[in-house]
């Protein structure tokens, strides 16, 4: 047997049948169901022509159904590309032609462009449940492989989506936990039926007390959707050890909805998107201390957008039973490049530093790493298991995945340091970087400075044209309260004691909310627009 997404499902679902696997409002499914009903979903989607390797869209919310398509493709070999539901037109009429998509799942306020598609698929007029209904529970789809494509289209911060393709077995290993999520991978697929009988306690395990099991059951909710990395690769993962996943079922956020979810099913696991959940998420919790039950909480992770080290403390303090908060490097092309874990500490947490891992490198620009301590910027790289490239883009593949000295690796663009006993500090994209009068500043390092001031809420940093520097940097804000907006002058005096002087925003933009992703990526066009139209 290989390493393959579909196999490992099955096998866990065949350990822990009765097990809870899914919940999604007032939906339920246990592993049993889940594969049952996942088995008769390829049959029926079989039925409508679709073959191994075929792309399908999926344009859906986070649901009960879109977990449902994830998996059932992969039983038929298919492939599942997700759809960013933010997209617009121009964005989805590129990716589905683009992804040679043969068909489409979507919500029916969820509208396809027009395309050459075989079906579409509207889950919330019944067509979801006629093809579950049309299908053979047997599993009888054929022979899998380790080998078999995961496609995951990404927009990144600029340019049009593209695909991201990786293996089965690599995107398991990668960022689906490898099959013991906070212990070492399995090395044969059956063992998953091991570790998924003798722990529980999953990503909490290496922060728990040497003999402590941990919960008698994995419980993880995810604020980042299914049709991004972050929510999937938690939900995929979470299944694939045995665990329960909890998907959010409303389309916008709302914090209290969230808190009752953690206390009425008993979360261990919350994954946040960084500041952008994460202060909406304290916002709530103080203002209505003692409202919420958080005791079963015992991590919370954060990726894809920056977690200041001020909110870290604040959560910690705010939720005691969390022992820790583990923060995450990564993009779709290198999954985790480098962590930060927050524990209860005397010393207060920080913003943008980073352990590398082994495999993880600063390059500079001739492809050598950089010295420790050196005070160079170059770019973030990682080898070991990685993407085969993007879809139909050898030109991008060459130019991300690049080859030293006989090695492999993937540099997907972020930018860093490395101070002298090995900590990365991470500057941000390259592609953002603004250049001021010949100096480079990167815009995620100044956002971090200035949602450490107390009347901000959330800020994103833009660089317009001057005439004199070239560029200047402006920062455009929303205040923790509407009726007390931060001053430009006050900024920049708390800037100037964590920055040097060119990076200090010269202008400042304050806006109701600063708008980002549903995985929390800044707008960057939209700053702009509103910076340059001020």
């Amino acid at each position: 047997m290989d390493f393959n997404l579909a196999d490992l499902f099955e096998l866990v679902a065949d350990t822990v049948p009765d097990r809870e696997a899914v919940v999604c409002g007032d939906r339920r499914l246990t592993f049993r169901e889940l594969d049952e009903r996942t088995t008769r979903l390829a049959h029926g989607l079989q039925g409508l022509g679709v073959a191994p390797g075929d792309h399908v869209g999926l344009y859906l919310y986070s649901t009960a159904e879109h977990l449902e398509a994830i998996l059932a493709c992969y039983k038929l070999r298919a492939v599942p590309v997700n759809v960013n539901y933010r997209y617009v037109d121009d964005e989805l009429a590129y990716l589905f032609e683009d992804a040679d998509l043969v068909g489409v799942f979507h919500h029916g306020d969820l509208r396809p462009p027009a395309a050459a598609l075989r079906f579409l698929v509207d889950v919330d007029n019944g067509d979801h449940e006629a093809l579950v209904r049309s299908g053979s529970a047997e599993r009888d789809l054929g022979q899998r492989s380790g080998d078999d494509h995961y496609v995951l289209y990404t927009g990144g911060t600029t340019g049009m989506p593209k695909g991201v393709v990786w293996r089965h077995e690599d995107i398991f290993f990668v960022a689906m936990g490898g099959g013991n999520p906070g212990g070492p991978p399995i090395e044969r697929p059956e063992d998953i039926a091991r570790t998924v009988r003798e722990s529980r306690a999953q990503r909490a395990r290496p922060f728990l007390a040497p003999g402590d099991p941990g919960p008698d059951e994995y419980v993880a909710l995810s604020l980042g959707p299914l049709m991004h990395a972050s929510g999937q690769w938690l939900g995929i993962s979470t299944i694939l050890g045995g665990g329960k996943i909890v998907l959010y079922p409303d389309r916008r956020m709302d914090m209290a909805r969230v808190l009752r979810l953690v206390e009425r099913e008993r979360v261990t696991m919350l994954s946040l998107v960084g500041d952008a959940s994460a202060r909406p998420l304290l916002d709530e919790l103080e203002a209505r201390r003692g409202a919420y039950d958080t005791s079963s909480l015992l991590l919370l992770g954060s990726g894809g957008s920056i977690l200041s080290g001020d909110v870290k403390d604040r959560l910690l303090a705010a939720m005691p039973t969390v022992l820790a908060i583990s923060e995450a490097i990564g993009s779709s092309e290198a999954p985790v490049q480098a962590v930060a874990v927050a524990r209860k500490q005397g010393t207060p947490s920080q913003s943008l530093r980073f352990m590398g891992r082994d495999l993880t490198v600063v390059f500079d620009d001739d492809l050598r790493p950089i010295e420790p301590g050196s005070g160079r910027v170059g770019r973030l790289a990682t080898t070991g298991r990685m993407p085969l490239g993007y879809y139909k883009d050898p030109e991008r593949t060459a130019r991300t995945f690049v080859e030293v000295d006989g090695v492999r690796w993937s540099l997907p663009g972020d930018m860093a340091t490395v101070d002298a006993d090995g900590t990365i500090r991470l500057l941000g994209r390259g592609s953002l970087c603004i250049n001021t009068g010949g100096e480079k500043v990167y815009p995620e390092e100044v956002e971090a400075v200035l949602k450490g001031h107390p009347l901000v809420q959330d800020a994103v940093v833009v660089g317009l044209p001057d005439e004199r520097w070239g560029q200047r940097v402006v920062a455009v804000v929303s205040p923790r309260d509407a009726g007390d907006p931060p001053t430009l002058e006050s900024l920049q005096a708390h800037c100037r004691t964590h920055l040097a002087g060119y990076k200090v925003p010269r202008a400042l933009h304050v806006v109701e909310h600063v708008e980002r992703s549903p995985a929390g990526k800044a707008d960057y066009a939209w700053a702009s627009g509103v910076a340059g139209s001020a």
